[in-house]
C-alpha cells in the first residue's frame, strides 16, 4: 500500500521574507519536499504531522491562509515523490558523512600535536553529541532508506571510537606527572 502524503499550500503577503523563511525552515527540518513555491509534500505520520501543524501556525501568524490536502498519489507520482524525498535525504546523509570526516580529522590533528586537554575533549564530545542528534533526526525522516544511511551509521560508530581513543589519551596525559 502506498503511503498517504500531506500537501500543504499557503498564501502569505509578498512583502518581507521573515515569515516565508520561518515556514521554509520548519518544513525543511522535517524533510518536506518542495513541489513549487509555497507548496510542499510530506508523508503522513508522526513527526511529519506535527511539523505541518507548526508550519500552519506560522502561516497564520503571517496572517496568511493554509490549505492542507491528504492525498494518495497514483503509482507514478508516488514513485516521483519518494525519489525526491530520498534524494534530499541522500544529500543530508552526504553532508553528515562530511561532518564525520571533519570531526575525525580534527581529533587526528589534536593527536598529532599531542594536545590532550580537558577543554579540547569537551569540545570534541559536544561535536559528537551534535552528530548523534543529527543522525537520529536524519534516521527519523529517512522513510525510504537513502543509500548512504548504512554508511552513515558505520561512520558515526567509527567516529565515536576515534573519540573514545582520544578520551583515553587525554586521561593518560592527565594522569602523567
Amino acid at each position: 500500500m502506498q503511503p498517504t502524503w500531506r500537501v500543504l499550500s499557503y498564501r502569505i503577503a509578498a512583502e518581507g521574507s521573515r515569515h516565508r523563511v520561518a515556514i521554509w525552515r520548519e518544513l525543511r527540518r522535517v524533510g518536506a519536499v518542495s513541489l513549487q513555491a509555497a507548496t510542499w509534500a510530506v508523508p503522513v505520520g508522526q513527526g511529519f504531522d506535527e511539523a505541518v501543524a507548526r508550519a500552519v501556525e506560522l502561516v497564520e501568524r503571517a496572517e496568511g491562509t493554509a490549505f492542507i490536502f491528504d492525498v494518495i498519489p497514483n503509482e507514478a507520482t508516488a514513485r516521483q515523490l519518494e525519489s525526491m524525498f530520498a534524494a534530499e535525504r541522500e544529500e543530508e546523509w552526504s553532508e553528515f558523512l562530511t561532518e564525520c570526516d571533519k570531526a575525525d580529522a580534527e581529533i587526528a590533528e589534536w593527536t598529532r600535536r599531542e594536545k590532550y586537554t580537558l577543554a579540547q575533549l569537551d569540545e570534541e564530545e559536544h561535536n559528537h553529541e551534535r552528530l548523534r542528534r543529527w543522525f537520529r533526526d536524519l534516521r527519523a525522516k529517512d522513510l525510504f532508506g537513502a543509500p548512504s544511511s548504512a554508511e552513515a551509521e558505520r561512520r558515526l560508530k567509527e567516529s565515536e571510537a576515534t573519540l573514545e581513543q582520544y578520551a583515553e589519551r587525554v586521561y593518560v596525559a592527565r594522569q602523567s606527572p
